[in-house]
């Protein structure tokens, strides 16, 4: 019999930790597939790009909502086939490919925004859980690597969906513009796609993997001790809030400004491409698609370094700390949102995305492996759903308010927006440096598992 536990957890060999991680393939195929096609659906549409940004609102105000909440359910949730994360999982991924199906079907702005929405909250469903699933399932000490493979993942699932349209249309000859109310071809077959991978691949993950039985987690006592009803649940979540571990206030305050730079490139990056790079003019200019796809093409690529990255990342990290290691990634990627503008030759854009890819590769896995240590074990889910709210927090300040600085200060210029998002990850890299509490010795799995044993909260 099995001595397995919560508290006495074996090592998972290479497989294990790759079935517990292709379900993030999936996830991020869908959000990369409307991170670089959301802003150019809206231009096809009709709306000007001033009014993007308060088009992304409805789902980062629902996620404030949902990944809490959706953590503290799973907390407590045990199914005696699909265990205590998985069921999220497969619900989420269920209505997630059915919103990616209909996306490209959007006639109007109202019905993309609708659509967008629904995809965030059950695209939230599926992935929240995911980041608590790997405390759940590893020791310490292979926790960095259980962030790694899904960095690796996320960059693999990604580097394919944001080429997708580019593929469509000079592969497989599916033309790349459409009249005004209608969404191209290729981007149409793009969602189609998008939809069964974020299917199959959840369902591959929830299928292979197991977790640890209610007894073993403490499930049972944590019920009888904790507030019951959705009052409890509330009470229990805003506690948490006013609680959170000192080194977690630090980890929250570099994601909430460095959110906002990847924001503004996924709202404005493929259409300042586009225009400003291309120069074509509307979404009805066979220019301004070649751009479009183009720039799509170009975010494949940060994809690509992000997974390849990731392999060396974890070597970095032992060698310089996490904390210094995240922030000179971080300062790779503002690098190259800022250096974008500079470009003259389109293959330029390679060399400013391969920036981002660093950057990315450290923002998917190096928070949340310095967070990972110092949160207490019975309440993993709502700490990471709360933690999310400093992603969600940032995207809603600027769907409120960046409209406003686009049209009246920075004209309309998408080149110029996506140059302010490397500048704000400019500064995250330095309240990096200089907030996050780390130990300076070189990181080993032994001492640095003790280290963060000892700075759980009591």
């Amino acid at each position: 019999m099995s001595t397995a536990s919560f508290e006495n957890k074996p090592k998972l060999s290479v497989v294990e930790i790759i079935n517990m991680s292709v379900g993030f393939f999936g996830i991020q195929f869908g959000w990369d597939l409307q991170r670089a096609n959301m802003g150019r659906i809206y231009e096809n549409l009709g709306a000007n790009p001033d009014q993007v940004p308060l088009l992304f609102l409805a789902a980062p105000l629902t996620g404030l909502l949902v990944q809490p909440v959706i953590g503290y359910l799973s907390d407590r949730t045990w199914h005696p086939k699909y265990g205590r994360r998985r069921p999220y999982f497969m619900i989420g991924a269920i209505l997630s490919s059915i919103a990616l199906i209909f996306m490209p079907h959007s006639s109007v702005l109202w019905m993309a925004a609708g659509l967008l929405w629904v995809l965030d909250v059950f695209g939230n469903v599926a992935m929240e859980p995911f980041r608590a699933f790997v405390t759940d399932k590893l020791p310490d000490s292979q926790v960095n690597k259980g962030f790694i493979m899904q960095s690796f993942m996320i960059g693999l699932g990604g580097s394919i969906a944001s080429a997708l349209p580019w593929a469509m249309n000079n592969i497989f000859h599916l033309t790349n513009t459409a009249t005004e109310g209608n969404i191209p071809e290729n981007v149409k077959y793009s969602f189609y796609i998008g939809a069964f991978f974020f299917l199959a691949s959840v369902l591959y993950t929830v299928f292979t993997s197991k977790e640890y039985p209610p007894s073993d987690l403490g499930f049972k006592d944590k019920i009888k001790e904790s507030n019951k009803g959705f009052g409890g649940g509330a009470k229990e979540i805003w506690h948490a809030l006013t609680n959170m571990p000192p080194r977690m206030k630090s980890i929250a305050l570099v994601q909430f400004f460095t959110w906002p730079g990847l924001f503004l490139m996924w709202f404005y990056y493929t259409t300042a491409v586009a225009v400003n790079v291309f120069g074509g003019t509307d979404a009805n200019d066979p220019v301004y698609a070649h751009g479009a796809d183009f720039g799509s093409l170009t975010l494949s690529f940060y994809s690509v370094i992000t997974f390849l990255f990731a392999l060396v990342l974890p070597s970095i990290a032992d060698r310089l700390g996490r904390k210094l290691t995240h922030s000179l990634c971080l300062l790779c990627g503002a690098i190259g949102l800022i250096s974008v503008a500079w470009v003259q030759n389109k293959y330029m854009l390679y060399g400013c995305m391969t920036g981002i890819g660093i950057a990315w590769a450290s923002i998917l896995s190096m928070p949340y492996a310095m967070l990972s240590g110092v949160l207490p074990r019975d309440k993993v889910g709502i700490y990471m759903g709360i933690f999310n709210f400093f992603i969600v927090l940032p995207e809603i300040i600027a769907s409120l308010g960046f409209g406003w600085l686009m049209k009246n200060v920075l004209h309309n210029d998408r080149m110029l927006a996506v140059q302010s998002g490397g500048f704000l990850m400019v500064l995250a890299a330095i309240i990096c440096m200089v907030m996050i509490k780390e130990n300076k010795k070189p990181v080993d799995e032994t001492a640095l598992e003790k280290i963060e044993i000892n700075e759980r909260p009591v």
